[in-house]
């Protein structure tokens, strides 16, 4: 099997929850990175929901749960956040060393910068700005297990590797997530227009690459994650909407409030 070239990440620490709930391989969290707030998940019809603020840089936190490294594919909005490629599984990820955990923060532009993952209008998002709306309002995580070494022979280390069969095997694979289309009843229309991901400032952000090969081909769990803002996630009934705060009518407006001696100055 193709040992494929990924991104090592440097560690980072930082506090996160579980957004699914029954996660096996790693727990995934959106963060608010101006407030450092984890944004809540919220459960509806078989997905997880977290709300957004226009404006705001976000990072998507990982951590492996495994004594074992791990190797995540992550998306956003439907692009690969390292490649910029329409994303798949057989791309590349970040790979985390056991027990590790790390915050990712916006799209990767080189080794050592990305642009900063901000909530902004679905017009003005990456995906939107690069052709490809279909996918914008979800977060996608794919992970893989890694494949202990295994001997090689005197034959094995003598003989080149097949670059073009490797590169043919993952290709392969590549629409297996592809769905089935199916007629659904048009969406209300939403207060507020939807919510993307789109492409900050720069910031420095330092990775190195290293090697991983996967156990198997598909994922060994895939973590989705969807997001909106509040004004239109209470509209679609995932939040419960807010009562509106109701101003204090005073008995007797035409009377000034009691008062007293104020004290002197000084």
């Amino acid at each position: 099997m193709k040992i494929l070239m990924l991104w090592l990440i440097a560690i980072t620490v930082a506090a996160g929850c579980d957004a699914r709930g029954n996660a096996r391989l790693a727990d995934v969290s959106v963060i608010d990175r101006d407030t450092g707030v984890v944004l809540t998940p919220h459960y509806y019809r078989g997905e997880y929901w977290v709300a957004g603020t226009p404006g705001t840089r976000y990072s998507i936190e990982i951590r492996n749960r495994l004594g074992e490294r791990l190797l995540a594919v992550t998306s956003v909005d439907g692009v690969n956040v390292i490649s910029g490629e329409n994303a798949a599984w057989n791309q590349t990820g970040y790979v985390f060393d056991a027990g590790e955990r790390y915050q990712v923060t916006g799209w990767r532009k080189s080794d050592a910068e990305i642009a900063a993952f901000t909530f902004t209008d679905a017009s003005d998002s990456y995906a939107g700005r690069t052709g490809r709306p279909a996918n914008i309002g979800v977060i996608g995580v794919a992970l893989f297990r890694e494949r202990a070494p295994q001997p090689q022979s005197a034959a094995e280390r003598q003989a080149p590797a097949d670059a073009a069969d490797s590169a043919s095997a993952d290709r392969a694979i590549a629409g297996a997530a592809a769905g089935i289309a199916s007629r659904v009843p048009a969406p209300a229309p939403l207060p507020v227009e939807r919510l993307g991901t789109g492409h900050g400032e720069r910031e420095y952000a330092w990775v190195q690459h290293t090697t991983f090969d996967r156990l198997r081909q598909q994922p060994d769990e895939v973590i989705r994650i969807r997001y909106d803002s509040l004004a239109n996630l209470e509209a679609m009934g995932i939040i419960a909407r807010r009562s509106p705060e109701l101003p204090r009518p005073s008995p007797f407006p035409g009377s000034p409030a009691a008062a007293y001696v104020p004290d002197p100055p000084g």
